[in-house]
């Protein structure tokens, strides 16, 4: 008999916010803050497309998750390999691709991610599959600014977005 398929789920505490971190056939496919306020469609958005519930237990991909989070919060790691599951539309996966390009300790306007995307009319929709990226600090979207430089939206908080551009600003 076939074992059910579940997206394992363990919480995380950042030196910014709790995190629910979870892995799905051998991929991340979850690296959410605990407050945001888009969690519940998050999260139903990730059961209901992988038909999966979520269960609190560990796995090979959340174990190497949080220890390369660690490393990250310790300013020890500056990039992940972690292997990647994206849950969206194919216009959020696109833009979640060309966030995994915005190197460490840099920030890029709306309006240049909507640029790299060959789309620079389309900054509102970026924004908002911005928004809806299920794998923070992973798929940094946290690098993404207004473009008068300002923070901007973040679903774990300004004070949780301002932590993390100050973390990987620090030398």
């Amino acid at each position: 008999m076939e074992k059910a398929k579940v997206i394992e789920i363990q919480y995380y505490q950042s030196p910014c916010g709790e995190l629910i971190v979870g892995s799905y056939d051998g991929k991340l496919c979850l690296c959410d803050w605990q407050i945001e306020k888009r969690r519940a469609g998050i999260d139903k958005r990730l059961q209901g497309v992988l038909q999966a519930p979520y269960e609190v237990r560990a796995s090979e991909v959340i174990t190497k998750a949080v220890t390369q989070l660690d490393e990250y919060f310790a300013r020890e790691r500056t990039t992940f390999d972690i292997p990647l599951l994206f849950i969206g539309t194919d216009f959020q996966k696109r833009v979640w691709s060309e966030l995994l390009k915005i190197p460490y300790g840099t920030t890029l306007s709306y309006a240049g991610l909507s640029a790299g995307l060959n789309n620079p009319k389309a900054i509102r929709a970026v924004a908002g599959a911005n928004g809806a990226n299920p794998i923070s600090i992973f798929v940094p979207c946290h690098r993404v600014i207004g473009s008068n430089h300002e923070l901007t939206g973040y679903g774990g908080g300004l004070t949780a977005k301002k932590f993390l551009l100050e973390l990987e600003s620090m030398k």
